[in-house]
């Protein structure tokens, strides 16, 4: 069975990339592309036991990158017990203010 969706994942993935790839071609393929979908992403803290503890945000998105919802995460998955906390807007402020210059880049460092 886990070869099965391994292969259905790489399937996928191949057609998700030449989607994306024509829609870098193509900026209006690009903006009816994205006007059907956000973003749903996590920050995960790193911690010296991530056995003991696992916490961060997930945040959803508009497709033009405004934060729809947040939520705190924290787990203990040793104990397989988990929970999140809806993050309030003044939270939200601190933390977008925190990322503000955060920009997802290519690593060509080697």
């Amino acid at each position: 069975m886990a070869d099965d969706i391994n292969v259905l994942a790489e399937k996928k993935l191949k057609t998700r990339m030449t989607k994306i790839r024509k829609c870098n071609r193509e900026p209006e393929e690009k903006a009816k592309f994205s006007e059907k979908f956000g973003v749903s992403f996590e920050v995960e803290f790193h911690n010296k036991n991530p056995d003991a503890l696992s916490d961060g945000f997930t945040f959803i998105t508009s497709p033009d990158g405004k934060v729809l919802f947040a939520d705190y995460f924290y787990g203990i998955p040793e104990e397989e017990e988990y929970t999140t906390v809806p993050v309030k807007e003044k939270q939200l402020k601190s933390i977008l203010e925190f990322f503000e210059d955060f920009k997802l880049q290519f690593d060509d460092s080697d």
